[in-house]
């Protein structure tokens, strides 16, 4: 029923204000457009003024053709704006005065092209008295004309407005009856819709949280993966390689002394050596091992000095306050954290400089990460895969991290967690 009304009124109020919508479609949007297509056309002739006052400047370095560029990019412009003026001039206005102004605009144009062919020709005195007699006036009775085409758009639309409010006078009262009438539909309405919306809103975090959850999951996953294949390249194949150089190594010393063997297998152990060390390399760089063996501090005292000399960034590192100790796993998600944080640094941000900061506090761990780079300003504003992980890790340990650009410039990284959920507990 409630739509049967609608239905029936908004055809009655269609009928009623046809006429207004076409006044508003066919006279006054069209107005609009052709004013603002009108100061256009004032602002390009305002730009060729001043252009010409800089012309016949005595103090102006340049010479008059250097302008020639100027003036054809504002004489494209013109035409395009004079071609949708001509489109949406109003009824009111007569053929003799668009007439008028196209023929007075062609002929200021003539008039430049004759004063730039006297620059051409070196004869710059007698183009800057062309400039002065002829370009400057033909400029102001341009803008004379445009100035009163928008004060008569401006008359056209006052009119018009007269009108509209006549319309809307006739109908308001009207319109008064029928709101009355919805109210109580659109109460009804809201109660569904609220009730709709707080389903929705309830299944939205529902989905959200499962999101969370798997993507907690996957990093728990990808740590895991990291580690045992740290663990594998540092026992394995370390083991591996270090029994090799002490093969070759034996080998080495029962060849000949300066045979080509001896050289042969020194170069063989040397290479793996260096295998050795890339392989220790990427092991550290998968899971370091000192995570686990010597803890949080430790590793980012050895990690930071090696970001530094890897990127050429000068890195401050401070802490501060008591320490405690911090739990393998938060540890772990922590220099994930600094290490996504200085990667950032070292691709995108352009720094050349970096500061990061551990403080114990008593109630929690901060974790801060800036540097003096571009700051987000500089960077697309979609946010990529890492800050998304850095989000998911520091909600996995409880935190919160904030991403800012102080007003010096640069970024910040803060992260802070809660210490009563990264201290370690001993299980005894």
């Amino acid at each position: 029923m409630t739509l049967t009304v609608v239905l029936a009124y908004s055809a009655y109020i269609t009928w009623q204000i046809a006429g207004l919508r076409k006044l508003q479609s066919e006279l006054i949007d069209r107005n609009r457009k052709d004013s603002l297509q009108l100061l256009r056309i004032q602002n390009d002739l305002n730009l060729l003024a001043v252009a010409m006052r800089d012309m016949i400047d005595n103090d102006e370095p340049y010479p008059l053709t250097a302008w020639s560029a100027q003036f054809q990019r504002i004489h494209t412009d013109l035409d395009d704006a004079m071609h949708l003026e001509a489109a949406l001039a109003p009824t009111s206005r007569t053929g003799e005065q668009s007439a008028a102004l196209g023929s007075s605009l062609a002929q200021f144009w003539d008039a430049v092209d004759r004063v730039f062919a006297l620059a051409n020709q070196g004869k710059e005195k007698d183009a800057r008295a062309q400039i002065q007699l002829s370009l400057q006036a033909r400029q102001a009775a341009l803008s004379t004309a445009i100035s009163r085409l928008l004060v008569q758009n401006s008359d056209n639309e006052e009119q018009a407005a007269q009108r509209v409010i006549q319309i809307y006078d006739r109908v308001q009262w009207e319109v008064y009856g029928f709101l009355g009438a919805t109210l109580i539909a659109i109460l009804v309405t809201g109660l569904s819709m609220i009730r709709w919306n707080r389903r929705l809103f309830a299944r939205m975090a529902e989905l959200s949280e499962r999101r969370s959850e798997l993507a907690q999951k996957l990093i728990a996953a990808q740590e895991s993966t990291l580690r045992y294949i740290s663990l594998e390249l540092h026992d394995e194949f370390g083991q591996i390689l270090t029994a090799m150089g002490s093969m070759l190594g034996r080998a080495g010393t029962h060849a000949p002394e300066g045979s080509s063997l001896r050289e042969d297998l020194q170069e063989v152990r040397q290479i793996a050596q260096d295998t050795l060390d890339r392989v220790r390399s990427l092991s550290q760089a998968l899971h370091p091992v000192m995570l686990d063996e010597a803890g949080l501090e430790a590793t980012l005292d050895w990690y930071i000095p090696t970001v530094e000399r890897q990127t050429g960034i000068a890195i401050s590192y401070e802490k501060s306050g008591s320490a405690f100790d911090v739990d393998g796993s938060a540890a772990v998600q922590l220099y994930r954290v600094l290490q996504e944080a200085l990667n950032n640094v070292a691709r995108h941000s352009g720094a050349k400089r970096a500061w990061v900061r551990l403080r114990f506090l008593s109630g929690a761990l901060e974790l801060e990460v800036e540097d003096d780079g571009s700051g987000f300003s500089g960077r697309p504003a979609k946010q990529g895969i890492g800050l998304v992980a850095m989000r998911e890790r520091s909600e996995l340990m409880g935190g919160k991290i904030e991403f800012s650009t102080p007003a010096a410039g640069g970024t910040v990284v803060r992260l802070m967690v809660p210490r009563e959920n990264i201290e370690f507990r001993d299980a005894r």
